[in-house]
């Protein structure tokens, strides 16, 4: 039999000497030192089957693995990231296992989180695992880590490996661990997005959590399918408390088996946010859950970095930027930006397409977890102070960059920390000043920061900020008069008259109060709005303000435009009043257009004919008085002038004084003329965003079209707009769309 490299017994004649190696040995007469060496490894040739079993019930990543698959064809590597618990290393699992064909050389498997934590060392000890489920004996493995990168090379030149790498902190464990066959590759794991590996052509996949159909599939697949089907409302709720995590979902559902829960059980226990992270988690000797998880991530960032993630934790809203962040933790905005960096690396915060940031709820609930075990007690009060004096001044740059004579009863250089003769600097310097249309992409900024401004609101009142608490919802209202959200804006200024009560200012209360009335209305609750009302008036005759009590009246008028008109156009002439005497131009607008808008009211509350005939007090008929005066006052509104005597027209009454000038041509009998004015003031109120009152005109032009297919585009543009605010009116006009 020839001898070769594959042989399994060596022969060695008797005039040999020197070092022989192999596992077995037929000598005859042997003469002179002679050295045996026995290696534990495998022998040469061997096929290294080393990547763990996947989970059994793996569902999900389907797109996940079919990238991976797309990799393979391309002979490309990858590193697999994500925030803790996302489910890298299972994905890994799983590919690994169902592409073994791939690799008929053998799969490595090297798991640096267990190399740190026992060795001592990783890179040096992961290349000598390598070599020796290789084949290659001890002699030959070498040292040194050059000498063991280069020994790795030449032995997995010649094989097609794949090599699993989990938890590799640093790119050049990929780089090493990287095979030189023809069709190797190397997937690995990460906490960190190893951005530069892309200069290696290594593919960085980003894993994310389960959306609520896949959050649902695993828990079915866990949990049992007969039981998710039995309470699918529980299992919603239960994918939603989880996050769609998959480490989360996982520990829910061997809870679920282990505690002998049912699922609405369970879901009564994690609706508790102080006790959710605690609950997911399984108790015995191998104890896991989701804190721990996000622990270890959390103890290899900086100190800095650190106690950033503390304060995102206490940070009240859903997303931020790089200046709320800075504000949070006293920092300016570059080191801010610096350690929110950090923080994105170890997927502990989330950057958005548009550049904010965010946490995921059960990353918030531990950040704020550890803030508790870590931090001073009043630093979440004062991290909210910060916070809520921020939004404070930036709510009203864009209250005053969208109308700055609006009323307001809030000191501006009080908010703003300038003197009064600089606040009009300050609002050209506003982030909204430079745009080519201040007011459109200062409500922009409102309506993206909707639901971190409420956050903010309700946590300045649960600490006790009144004064910042009433004036950020008097400076709020702005948006709301643009985009109805009806429940956020009852609930805005609920909160914010409350805090003026608290604060002792009655005009701020007054101002309030009365706004309040608006959303109660269209929420059909009107006895509240009456109530609210009421206490308003009291309040602002009180107060001393000059303008105020017109104010007031004039949104008075408002409850009783459709219960008396004539009540109300007396209350808009006592709002017309007060408001020429105190010298208040747009107030005084305001009360013509109302009382125009009564008259109109007033109109269509009568026949056709009456609406034409019909006089109060001997003079022109309800309709074209309506007429005449909304024609008047959307000129006016056009006209009106700033306090330096530039140009300041108000546009966005002008168009639903345009609305209401087409109603009142309708009811003329002008209804040609109607449709036109109709729709232009449909364009004009899209364009500046009070789409409210676009969905009253809208309606109104319904009634004077006579194609069908119009008629329904029309309404369901109105709908759309009514659901999207939570007006009830959308029911009725679903109701009429059906019918």
């Amino acid at each position: 039999m020839a001898d070769d490299a594959e042989t399994s017994a060596m022969r060695v004649g008797n005039t040999m000497s020197g070092t022989v190696h192999g596992t077995s040995m037929q000598v005859g007469s042997v003469h002179g030192g002679i050295t045996f060496h026995y290696a534990a490894a495998p022998a040469v040739g061997t096929r290294p089957d080393q990547v763990p079993k996947p989970p059994r019930r793996f569902v999900n990543r389907r797109t996940d693995l079919a990238r991976l698959d797309g990799l393979l064809a391309e002979g490309a590597s990858a590193v697999l990231n994500g925030m803790p618990g996302i489910g890298k290393t299972s994905t890994l699992y799983r590919w690994a296992h169902d592409n073994q064909q791939h690799f008929p050389d053998g799969q490595l498997f090297v798991d640096f989180a267990k190399l740190r934590s026992t060795a001592g060392a990783d890179l040096s000890e992961a290349l000598v695992m390598c070599l020796r489920a290789l084949g290659v004996p001890e002699e030959r493995i070498g040292s040194g880590t050059a000498e063991l990168e280069s020994t790795f090379r030449s032995e997995s030149a010649k094989r097609r490996l794949l090599v699993v790498l989990d938890e590799v902190t640093e790119p050049g464990h990929v780089r090493s661990l990287t095979p030189k066959g023809e069709g190797s590759i190397v997937l690995a794991t990460s906490k960190r997005r190893l951005g530069e590996l892309a200069l290696d052509d290594v593919e960085l996949v980003e894993l994310d959590v389960f959306d609520p159909a896949a959050a649902k599939e695993l828990l079915g697949e866990l949990c049992g399918r007969a039981a998710v089907d039995a309470d699918p409302r529980s299992v919603d709720r239960l994918a939603e408390l989880c996050g769609g995590l998959p480490i989360a979902l996982r520990i829910a559902a061997a809870r679920l088996h282990s505690d002998r829960l049912t699922l609405a059980q369970l879901v009564d226990e994690l609706a508790d946010e102080r006790q959710r992270l605690g609950r997911l988690a399984v108790q015995g000797a191998d104890a896991t859950g989701v804190s721990a998880t996000l622990h270890l991530t959390y103890r290899d960032q900086s100190e800095p970095a650190a106690r950033l993630y503390r304060t995102l934790g206490d940070l009240p809203g859903v997303s931020f930027d790089s200046g709320v962040v800075a504000a949070a933790a006293a920092l300016d905005t570059a080191a801010s930006s610096r350690l929110l960096a950090d923080l994105v690396d170890a997927h502990l915060v989330h950057r958005t397409d548009d550049g904010r940031y965010q946490l995921h709820s059960l990353v918030r609930l531990h950040a704020q977890e550890t803030a508790r075990e870590t931090d001073p007690p009043e630093t979440e009060r004062q991290i909210v102070q910060r916070v809520t004096t921020h939004y404070l001044a930036l709510t009203t740059l864009a209250d005053l960059t969208v109308r700055a004579d609006r009323l307001r009863i809030l000191a501006l250089d009080e908010v703003l920390q300038q003197s009064a003769d600089r606040i009009d600097e300050v609002v050209r310097r506003s982030p909204f000043a430079a745009s080519e249309a201040p007011g459109r992409d200062a409500i922009g900024w409102l309506e993206a920061e909707r639901p971190n401004l409420m956050a903010v609101l309700r946590a300045a009142v649960r600490f006790g900020f009144d004064r910042q608490a009433w004036q950020l919802a008097e400076v709020l209202t702005v948006l709301f008069l643009h985009h109805r959200h009806l429940a956020d804006w009852r609930e805005s200024l609920a909160l914010g008259a409350d805090a003026a009560h608290r604060d002792h200012q009655p005009a701020a209360e007054a101002r309030l109060r009365s706004m309040l009335s608006r959303p109660l209305l269209d929420l059909r609750q009107d006895d509240r709005a009456l109530a609210e009302l009421e206490a308003a008036i009291a309040l602002a005759d009180g107060s001393g303000h000059p303008v105020l009590p017109g104010s007031v009246r004039e949104l008075l008028g408002r409850y009783w435009d459709r219960r008396d008109p004539e009540r109300a156009a007396a209350v808009y002439r006592e709002s017309l009043e007060i408001n020429e005497l105190a010298g208040e131009a747009r107030g005084a607008a305001l009360a013509r257009y109302f009382l125009g808008r009564a008259l109109l009211v007033a109109a269509e509350g009568t026949s056709e004919a009456a609406a034409r005939t019909t006089t109060r007090e001997g003079g022109e008929p309800r309709a074209a008085e309506a007429e005449r005066q909304l024609r008047a006052v959307y000129e006016e509104f056009l006209g009106l002038l700033g306090k330096d005597g530039a140009p300041a027209p108000d546009r966005r009454m002008a168009a639903r004084a345009l609305a209401d000038l087409g109603r009142a041509q309708a009811r003329c009998g002008a209804e040609q003329e109607a449709r036109v004015t109709l729709g232009r003031a449909i364009e004009e109120l899209e364009e500046q965003q009070a789409f409210h009152y676009e969905a009253e005109a809208l309606e109104a032009l319904v009634e004077l079209v006579e194609d069908d297919g119009e008629r329904r585009r029309l309404l369901e543009r109105a709908l759309t707009i009514h659901r999207k605010s939570g007006n009830p009116r959308a029911v009725e006009i679903q109701a009429r769309l059906a019918g």
